[in-house]
């Protein structure tokens, strides 16, 4: 696991250019992003700085089980913090369907597009809890994608992002499917989340803090700004 730290001020821009650069450099990329508070402000310095994802698809992290529109899912907030500021479209957007008539038919088909060429970048955040997408404490290193029983600390986070109800279920890639990813970005920011970044980088790597899993990955980046790598020696 490697980790670069920035200023606070000087975090989202660092982070923001080398998105732009990363995806740049190679076409054809597929791409997996997270939604929330974190990557807002990176989103905003990569279409700034007029990065594009032409060229590129684009695979959701995960998705609160609410009705379509509600502007607490993430499709919505990824649409509001990325996709509605770029000049041209990604190539591939997949979401989940949470209306389908077989969420676990959902998960599959999500599984075999993915498996279908890989992940050349996972760009993820720390949740409170150690949490990765919607993989919460418990989560297993092998899991797939699947329908998830949310933490209560997860259900909040949906009504501050603007939900209509509070979800208590969600799709998230599992584990096992980002671990596999060509490459990982952690975005941690905020000193709030100090004390579960430094669980996630020293402590015992296990399924009470899913971010762990990460440091058995061979190309994994946390990006963190100061005063979120505070407790880190």
């Amino acid at each position: 696991m490697k980790l670069e730290i920035f200023a606070a001020d000087e975090w989202a821009p660092a982070v923001g250019a080398r998105l732009v650069r990363f995806v740049s450099l190679r076409n054809g990329l597929r791409v997996c992003l997270a939604t929330g508070s974190t990557p807002e402000p990176v989103y905003a310095e990569f279409t700034a700085s007029g990065g594009s994802l032409e060229g590129t698809e684009v695979f959701l992290l995960d998705e609160f089980l609410l009705p379509v529109g509600d502007l607490g899912r993430c499709d919505e907030m990824l649409d509001r913090a990325l996709l509605q500021r770029l000049p041209t479209p990604p190539d591939a957007l997949y979401t989940f369907d949470v209306t389908a008539a077989s969420l676990q038919e959902e998960c599959e088909r999500f599984e075999d597009v993915i498996a279908d060429g890989g992940l050349d970048l996972a760009v993820v955040g720390l949740g409170g809890n150690g949490h990765i997408g919607m993989n919460e404490p418990g989560s297993r290193s092998d899991s797939r994608t699947r329908v998830v029983e949310l933490d209560p600390s997860t259900q909040q986070n949906a009504a501050r992002y603007g939900a209509t109800a509070r979800p208590t279920w969600g799709i998230t890639l599992g584990m096992g499917t980002l671990l596999a990813a060509e490459e990982i970005w952690l975005l941690v920011s905020g000193r709030h989340k100090a004390e579960i970044l430094e669980r996630a980088v020293s402590g015992p790597i296990g399924p009470e803090v899913p971010a762990s899993y990460l440091r058995q990955h061979g190309n994994t980046i946390v990006y963190a700004d100061e005063p979120a790598a505070a407790l880190l020696s």
